[in-house]
């Protein structure tokens, strides 16, 4: 897994990972009745493979867990993440 720090653009609703002048991200929506709606992740072509989309979907469901929201994985990239990953079934909701 990478070791770059994820950022929470509030600005943007996205989480990022600066990578030289590349940037990956995962774009949220928080749906205002305790949800997140985990929408997009997009990871630059020459860097995947690297952990970052992972690091990114782990930032996500903490920031979830953290601030007790039901994460809701619309992004088939964090569907499948948490597929693999049942750690995150008690944050984690149907749309």
């Amino acid at each position: 897994m990478s070791s770059d720090t994820v950022v929470n653009n509030e600005a943007k609703n996205q989480f990022e990972i600066e990578s030289g002048s590349q940037k990956s991200k995962l774009q949220y929506r928080l749906t205002g009745d305790g949800r997140i709606d985990l929408v997009h992740t997009e990871v630059p072509e020459d860097l995947t493979g690297q952990g970052l989309g992972s690091s990114l979907v782990v930032a996500a469901l903490k920031y979830a867990r953290d601030n007790d929201l039901q994460a809701i994985p619309s992004c088939p990239f964090v569907a499948s993440y948490v597929e693999r990953h049942p750690e995150w079934n008690d944050v984690v909701t149907e749309p």
